[in-house]
């Protein structure tokens, strides 16, 4: 097994974790079976009970893992899908060696970061590497930081471990272009392989994210101060589109000099006998068209995502990736209008609309997950705007729960209907609490959460756009529809077109009379993929398209 580990220097949100996806998108081209790792330092068992102001999206996998963001993009790069233990935290980490000391499994002796905590994380990295021919390591936070410490020993005490063949270090670093002397400096870099050796790392391949092309003076330098090849110091430019870095750093010779120092022929040639050509010439050729669609689409089109963190477009990362999916797929830029649910919460909120749409803001509306009572009228007139005018509309998880609320209210004339999360003596709780959450005290871990299946009704859009009556989705919430609801929905013309296989649960619900009106407890937007959009969002974007051109 061969490994890749993946620091990053000089300042933190580089790009390290689309420059570990691009890897592993020019590695599996390659043809070789690809696993993917994210280590965080931070103390916490799993991104779940974390801000999305401070780390953007919670990632949620099949398996139920709350992880990092940077598992969607891995999961959309190279098209796997991934477990909860491909995110490593320091939480996990010394939660199961300070078990094993409190089980006695340490016979004794004193329990230190040096041989515990690095021998588990050791551990943990190659159990997941077992039946991969690569498995790509990304090192959160910045080299220098407290937290990463053991980390960054344990990954240098790898090559010790399994041989210097099988290893490779690649560091990712900034370097500042200085637009008032027109000069790239390469001394942060410096300093930053610096900290890197002075703990034992030596970098094999430097990635350089600049805004500029550095040219071959600023390679050989870098070159030689930092003790690396000059073959091995990678132009890493801003891109138009993320996925444009694997053709980017392809054409810099980055898959083949991965190939030449793991020595990965002899690899190939064990898997796939003599015929060494794929692992050179690789096959990008539909991954280049898919991203020329991205950046020269025939059409545009706007939707408005209609949310709370407006301002932190990464807590809602996977589904503006999903748009561009379904973007690419109709040959469509699609722009986003992104409006405050709270700038919607006041009488004038058609008006504020109206005004968007007019000005061509408004071909699609929106309403992504979340939690909380801020903005929730915001969000409920926006789909009673989208219901009432027509407008092709997705909710998703709390923007199902929102669309049941709305119809609810104003179409079965149930006043005062609302969520328990938002108002527990409401006298119609369309929307309540899980059962098996009512006892709960623990917040970490404790939602529906993963892949669960879905039945459809054969008779819905939902159904015609999925193509298969039994469809898996990833969740993550703890209220539901009331199913002592349904009835009454149904009756006033809502339809479920999905639910739990034992029908308690409403999982998708439409409008039978509109042109596009479909929401889901699910998160659809963490299983698109670029090359493979997922299928609501795709049938979104190309009801806007075919209301755009008529």
């Amino acid at each position: 097994m061969k490994y890749i580990f993946i620091t990053g220097g000089v300042v933190s949100s580089l790009g390290k974790g689309i420059t570990a996806s691009s890897i592993g998108r020019l590695l599996k081209a390659r043809n070789f079976n690809v696993n993917m790792v994210k280590i965080d330092p931070y103390l916490q068992i799993d991104a779940g009970t974390m801000s999305p102001y401070e780390h953007g999206e919670v990632f949620v996998t099949d398996d139920g893992g709350e992880t990092d963001l940077d598992i969607g993009n891995y999961e959309r790069f190279i098209d796997i899908s991934l477990k909860a233990d491909n995110n490593i935290t320091a939480g996990k980490v010394y939660k199961t060696v300070l078990e094993k000391e409190r089980r006695g499994d340490y016979l004794g002796k004193t329990v230190q970061v040096i041989p515990h905590i690095t021998d588990e994380i050791k551990s943990r990295i190659k159990k997941l590497g077992e039946g991969y021919d690569i498995t790509i390591v990304e090192i959160g936070g910045t080299v220098g930081d407290i937290e990463s410490l053991p980390f960054l020993e344990a990954i240098r005490q790898f090559k010790k471990d399994v041989g210097k063949d099988n290893v490779l270090y690649i560091h990712v670093s900034l370097l500042p272009y200085l637009r008032t002397s027109g000069e790239v400096k390469t001394k942060p870099t410096q300093h930053s392989v610096k900290e890197l050796r002075s703990i034992g790392i030596q970098p094999d391949i430097l990635i350089c994210r600049t805004e500029v092309s550095i040219g071959k003076k600023i390679r050989e330098k870098l070159a030689l101060f930092c003790d690396v090849d000059k073959e091995a110091v990678i132009e890493a430019r801003d891109a138009k589109t993320i996925y444009e870095v694997p053709l980017n750093l392809e054409k810099e010779g980055l898959g083949n000099l991965i190939v030449k120092k793991l020595k990965l022929v002899e690899v190939y040639r064990k898997k796939y006998g003599e015929d060494i050509n794929r692992v050179f010439k690789p096959d990008l050729s539909k991954w280049r068209a898919m991203v020329d669609r991205i950046i020269n689409p025939l059409h545009e089109i706007t939707v408005a995502i209609v949310g709370k963190y407006v301002k932190l477009k990464d807590a809602y990362m996977s589904v503006i990736e999903a748009l561009v999916h379904a973007g690419a797929k109709n040959d469509t830029r699609v722009n986003i209008k992104w409006i405050n649910a709270e700038e919607l919460e006041t009488k004038n909120y058609i008006n504020i609309l109206n005004n968007y749409r007019e000005n061509g803001e408004v071909g699609g509306i929106l309403v992504p997950g979340g939690f909380g009572e801020r903005g929730i009228n915001g969000k409920i007139n926006a789909i009673r705007y989208a219901r009432e005018n027509r407008i092709p509309f997705l909710g998703i998880c709390l923007g199902m729960q929102c669309a049941v609320i709305e119809y609810s209210r104003n179409v079965c004339n149930l006043e005062g209907a609302n969520s328990t999360e938002f108002d527990k003596d409401t006298p119609h709780p369309v929307v309540d609490l899980l059962p098996e959450q009512v006892n709960l005290k623990e917040k970490g871990g404790t939602m529906r959460l993963g892949a669960y299946p879905a039945v459809l009704r054969e008779d819905t859009l939902t159904y015609s756009l999925y193509g298969s009556k039994i469809v898996y989705e990833r969740h993550r919430h703890r209220y539901e529809v009331n199913p002592e609801y349904h009835h009454i929905l149904e009756k006033n013309g809502l339809t479920i077109s999905g639910t739990s296989p034992d029908g308690k649960l409403a999982e998708f619900i439409e409008l039978k009379d509109h042109p596009f009106f479909i929401a889901t407890q699910g998160h659809p937007e963490f299983k698109s993929r670029p090359n493979r959009p997922h299928p609501l969002f795709d049938g979104f974007v190309r009801t806007i398209l075919q209301n755009k051109l008529g």
